[in-house]
This record gives C-alpha cells, sequence and structure tokens, in this order.
C-alpha cells in the first residue's frame, strides 16, 4: 500500500510538470542595455505586495562598471502626498537572453525572474513580465499613454497568459515629483 501511494504521488507530480499550457514568454528582440537605461514611470502593474499602495512609482535603472543594473523603485505610499520610498535591488542581464532576461536581486542571494516581453522601437514603452505569469509592468518614459495604445499593450498581456483581473493602474500625478529622487 505504502509503494502505491508513493507511485500514485510520483505520476501525479510528473503528469504536472508535463502540463503546462502556457507557452514560454516573448522576448523582445535585442535589448540595448545602455538604452534600456533611466527612468520608466510604472502605469500599470500586477504588483507585487509592496507596489499596492505606490503612487508616482518610476524604476529607474542604471547600469554600473561592476556589470549589473542598479535598480530603484520610487513611489509615494498611500497617495500622491504619502511619504516617498525607494526599494534597491540589482538586474543581472543574462547574456543568452539577447538583453531581455534579467535575474533581479532583491535580497541576496535570491534571484527573481524578470523579462522584457516588449519594447517599443524608440525605447518609450516597455512590458516586463515572468514566467509564472505572476507580475506584470507596462513602463513608459512619460507618466501616461494614450488610452488607445494602453489597451493595445493590455491585449498583448491577456494574449500572454495573464490574468488582468489584477491588474492595477498606477497614479501618476506631477512628474516633477520625481525629480532629484
Amino acid at each position: 500500500m505504502h509503494h502505491a501511494l508513493l507511485i500514485g504521488l510520483a505520476t501525479l507530480l510528473m503528469a504536472a510538470c508535463q502540463s503546462n499550457p502556457r507557452p514560454p514568454l516573448p522576448l523582445a528582440d535585442a535589448v540595448d542595455i545602455q538604452r534600456f537605461m533611466g527612468d520608466w514611470y510604472v502605469i500599470a502593474a500586477i504588483p507585487t505586495p509592496f507596489e499596492k499602495q505606490a503612487y508616482n512609482a518610476v524604476e529607474r535603472y542604471r547600469y554600473t562598471d561592476a556589470g549589473y543594473v542598479e535598480t530603484r523603485f520610487i513611489y509615494n505610499k498611500g497617495d500622491f502626498d504619502g511619504p516617498k520610498k525607494t526599494l534597491h535591488a540589482k538586474g543581472f542581464v543574462q547574456e543568452d537572453g539577447r538583453g531581455a532576461i534579467w535575474r533581479m536581486q532583491f535580497v541576496w542571494p535570491f534571484k527573481a525572474d524578470y523579462r522584457v516581453i516588449y519594447l517599443a522601437e524608440d525605447y518609450s514603452v516597455t512590458i516586463i513580465g515572468r514566467e509564472a505569469r505572476d507580475y506584470l509592468w507596462v513602463m513608459a518614459r512619460t507618466p501616461a499613454l494614450p488610452d488607445a495604445q494602453l489597451d493595445t499593450l493590455l491585449r498583448f498581456c491577456e494574449e500572454q497568459g495573464y490574468d488582468l483581473s489584477e491588474l492595477r493602474m498606477v497614479p501618476q500625478g506631477d512628474a516633477r515629483q520625481q525629480e532629484g529622487s
């Protein structure tokens, strides 16, 4: 009886591992890391717990001489006048991913999946996703996007298997609030 139970559990686990109904996320063709650096306003997100109360959210990237991307997530907590918060992380660009696959390290030694799944040719808009489809970020170089463009981007996300019922539109106030951060 004990062996039958183990065989049954092993069979279930193998079946679960083999039945991934979602194909891998697409990747942006080639990401010029230096061009990608700078400020990105978070327009919409399936947020991490830290982002659920974020206003004026900006992701700031800087490529370091040490060969990683210094990342700062800057936001006001709770509302436009809420306390300013900054979260720090390191991004490690994977050589085999054409600049589109990163490993983000928020706490050493753990690194999380981070993928550039869409990037406009002019580097004005990007979408960052994860294979698990648990988090998502639609970001732009400006604090707002035209509704039609945003709708197109969100349809793309849905086509990639994201459940947009968890999507949060990130309130962006006066862009000057981000200066000097």
